[in-house]
């Protein structure tokens, strides 16, 4: 086990290029069961979630070769239809797998997934969506089974309690590609990770109409070929460093991004008092004073994303006055609110709401992060901390951050990852030499 160890930095300079989107290339991975053809995949992330996805993949029967950032796919003629427990515990999207498996064999088996813990996250739009389409669906024992002699289109309409789901709309529209006739999905999700696995579908030979609108439209084809794609930019990671750089000060440009895709959160921050300025590909951030506060709310994009709500807590904990964050898609997901106060904040909950109070300053200490996105946001927050900060929980981090330590000390982070046995082994080290 490892974990970092951050200090106090000063203002950001520099130039950072952001990564794939490893929301986006989770399901387009899971998307290559649909044929038997080779695919080609450029700017994959080098995250522990997309070794897991490859690792589901390979136990069912595919081939993928990993070149860094390029993935080739060879899924042959795959003859497993069951995701295999030890990873599909790991990790939320692995449920992606069920729309192809089910398209393709007839039939697909995973556990009911795993990954961070943010709350209550049913699946039953998934199951809703693919039994419309005419799959038998077993849940029991914690494994959930889906069967289909055939899949035939229909209009399914995929709203939830929260609004639409992103993995739901995901495994309806995999399925539905190679389903007899037309479906019709109504209240889709509308991320910019859904259009980039419409995309995908779409060079595969699949028939697809309304991408990137609440009403999609798929038309049925008897087979799908490879394909070639390039994964899009992480918007939450160009938006972490965005954070950063607003939290800490400076002036950043961020490499390889679409802005289209972080305009919400483009809008708070100048609202905070960043300046931000777009270009090509690009994205410059300044911020050469306190931020002032503001209220958030997370909602279903276009809105502002829920993946940023802990990195912008963090930063609401040192702004100048009191901002309210309303979280509209998980409401339990403030886990991080405890461990923002062990280090001075001043957060509140009240319902689905935190009121953040903002402080002149937070002081180090150890804290430890529970899921992916607050494990970033207790970093960021330990680069504007006085003293030091021991953040566990790396492995959280892993998860969706490729090369994190790397891009912020190129930036003039102070940050280092120490593996826990050697940290301790120093300490008996020390003690020794000073008895």
């Amino acid at each position: 086990m490892d974990k970092f160890v951050v200090r106090r930095s000063g203002p950001l300079h520099g130039t950072v290029r952001i990564s794939g989107a490893k929301n986006a290339v989770l399901p387009i991975l899971a998307a290559c069961l649909l044929t038997d053809e080779p695919s080609v995949l450029n700017n994959v992330p080098q995250v522990t979630d997309v070794s897991t996805m490859v690792e589901i993949l390979r136990h069912l029967g595919v081939e993928v070769d990993v070149a860094g950032p390029r993935l080739t796919v060879r899924p042959g003629r795959y003859t497993g239809s069951a995701a295999p427990d030890e990873w599909v515990s790991k990790m939320r999207a692995s449920i992606c797998v069920l729309g192809p498996l089910l398209a393709r064999r007839g039939r697909a088996e995973v556990s009911m997934p795993g990954g961070c813990v943010i709350g209550a996250r049913p699946i039953d739009l998934h199951l809703k969506g693919l039994q419309a389409l005419g799959a038998q669906v077993q849940v029991e024992h914690g494994k959930i089974v889906v069967k289909a002699d055939r899949l035939i289109g229909t209009p399914i309409h995929l709203a939830g309690a929260f609004g639409s789901s992103v993995l739901g709309t995901d495994n309806v529209l995999m399925a539905a590609t190679l389903a007899e006739g037309t479906t019709v999905v109504e209240h889709a999700a509308c991320e910019p990770e859904v259009v980039a696995l419409a995309e995908f579908l779409t060079a595969m030979g699949a028939e697809l109409q309304g991408m990137g609108g609440p009403l999609v439209r798929v038309t049925g084809v008897d087979r799908l070929h490879g394909a070639a794609y390039r994964i899009i930019p992480d918007r939450i990671e160009a938006g972490t460093f965005m954070i950063a750089t607003a939290l800490l000060g400076g002036d950043v440009t961020l490499e390889g991004v679409r802005a289209e895709h972080l305009g919400a959160l483009i809008d708070k921050l100048r609202e905070a008092g960043a300046e931000i300025t777009k270009r090509d590909d690009a994205l410059r951030v300044r911020a050469t004073r306190r931020l002032r506060a503001v209220d958030v709310t997370t909602l279903p994009y276009p809105g502002f994303p829920t993946d940023l709500q802990a990195p912008m807590t963090a930063l609401l904990a040192l702004a100048e006055g009191v901002g309210v964050i309303t979280e509209k898609i998980y409401a339990d997901r403030f886990m991080h609110v405890a461990e923002l106060n062990r280090m001075g904040a001043q957060i509140s909950r009240e319902g689905a709401s935190a009121i953040v109070k903002g402080v002149p300053r937070l002081s180090g200490a150890p804290v430890a992060a529970t899921d992916l996105r607050a494990g970033v946001a207790l970093l960021l927050a330990g680069l504007a901390a006085e003293g030091e900060t021991d953040l566990s929980g790396t492995e959280h981090i892993d998860r969706g951050y490729e090369r994190l330590v790397d891009k912020l000390t190129g930036l003039g982070c102070s940050v280092r990852r120490v593996a826990v046995a050697d940290a301790a082994g120093d300490a008996a080290a020390a003690h020794s030499l000073g008895a």
